[in-house]
């Protein structure tokens, strides 16, 4: 009988949080945690262990997660920040000293050793600075506020999972303000998804194993549908004459992918040789980060894949670019940006004008994302300017 009552104030608990998933008093959020958590049948220690450890949410955890400031370089000012002489050295040393291992995570997932690499020094700086947020704190307060709770209540509930499994402490492990933990910088459930034990000891410990952060990497990439042999991102020239740009532009964007066959009968020149070449019907898209008169790249299908790990174009770009460099490409060519970009504030503006148009930008946030240069490019086509989804200051006058 006990039993019983014990389930239907269970359900009852349930049922009462279901329409306040985040906001109000934290201890009463927590209780609701808790009572989800036993519905799906955690482990009741687990729990009690991974709610008692963060009495109030961490403020300097929002302030991080309202600024990402980072994110409103341009893509060369960023790129060139993190892929630094000194990261690139370091790179290629990781790529000798973890050769063997490198082997066995290409043998058994198909992943460039490049591709992992870059993602560890971006990350981490090849595990020098993993972060030293509570990652529970973290995740707490983030499931609380009501910015993103859909993604972070989930991830609390991974949390206690990897706390029963000895494979989180949370009293002490620690990371990015966001929840990801390790090297190579993984959210809990996606550690419960794809985490590898590279090393051999029964766990995954991706802080502070580099086996377990490579092997779990490469399952990461290639779960998300990493093409075997094939090239990620190519940069590119427009050959000098007999091509018309306001057409060739018209289909550039992520959303377009054309065989490549298609971009060099329009005049796009691959600028290097790469590891990695594409075929003529291999499919990709043309995109300009800064416009058609700063750096242009051809990315294929396994550029989805970066995106799928980061759904910033300017991070995923450098990453690709990276991991290229560390395959013996050169630098790309920056071009030459006619004007300043658009600063923070009138990109807001652009972004409110667009939205006032009926377009899908997202949020309001000051960085030209990928629902902005969608956007842009829409409008650009209406207004006759070369649509390469790069507000200039001319387009954004006319708006």
């Amino acid at each position: 009988m006990k039993k019983s009552i014990y389930i239907v104030s269970l359900v009852l608990v349930i049922s009462q949080i279901s329409s306040a998933e985040c906001g109000g008093d934290f201890s009463s959020f927590k209780e609701g945690i808790r009572a989800e958590a036993l519905s799906k049948g955690l482990d009741e220690n687990a729990i009690n262990s991974v709610l008692a450890s963060v009495s109030v949410p961490n403020q300097s955890v929002l302030d991080a997660d309202r600024s990402q400031g980072v994110f409103r370089k341009v893509f060369s000012d960023f790129t060139k920040r993190l892929v630094s002489d000194d990261r690139l050295l370091a790179g290629r040393g990781k790529l000798g000293s973890y050769e063997n291992l490198f082997d066995q995570v290409e043998s058994e997932f198909g992943v460039p050793r490049e591709i992992i690499t870059a993602f560890w020094g971006l990350e981490t700086d090849f595990g020098g600075y993993q972060g030293n947020y509570n990652t529970v704190s973290s995740l707490l307060t983030l499931a609380h506020d009501c910015r993103r709770p859909e993604l972070f209540r989930p991830q609390v509930f991974g949390a206690i999972e990897l706390t029963q499994k000895g494979d989180l402490d949370p009293l002490n492990t620690t990371g990015a303000w966001a929840g990801e933990i390790g090297q190579v910088q993984m959210l809990p459930n996606d550690i419960l998804s794809y985490g590898t034990d590279g090393d051999g000891d029964g766990h995954v410990l991706l802080k502070t194993s580099v086996p377990d952060a490579i092997m779990s990497a490469g399952k990461v990439l290639s779960s998300h549908g990493w093409q075997e042999g094939k090239p990620w991102v190519h940069e590119v020239s427009i050959a000098s004459e007999g091509v018309d740009e306001r057409y060739l532009w018209m289909y550039s964007g992520l959303s377009i992918k054309m065989p490549l066959d298609f971009w060099k009968k329009q005049g796009v020149v691959i600028s290097h040789d790469y590891k990695y070449m594409a075929e003529g019907r291999d499919r990709a898209s043309l995109i300009a980060p800064q416009g058609n008169k700063g750096p242009k790249f051809l990315v294929y299908s396994n550029f989805d894949v970066f995106l799928k790990w980061n759904q910033s174009l300017t991070y995923t770009l450098s990453a690709a670019q990276f991991a290229n460099m560390l395959s013996g490409a050169p630098w790309f060519d920056s071009g030459e940006l006619e004007e300043a970009p658009l600063d923070y504030e009138e990109v807001k503006e652009l972004q409110r004008q667009l939205k006032d148009r009926g377009h899908n930008v997202g949020e309001i946030d000051g960085i030209i994302g990928g629902g902005t240069r969608a956007a842009v490019r829409a409008e650009q086509r209406q207004r006759g300017f070369v649509s390469d989804g790069w507000p200039t200051r001319g387009f954004f006058n006319a708006l």
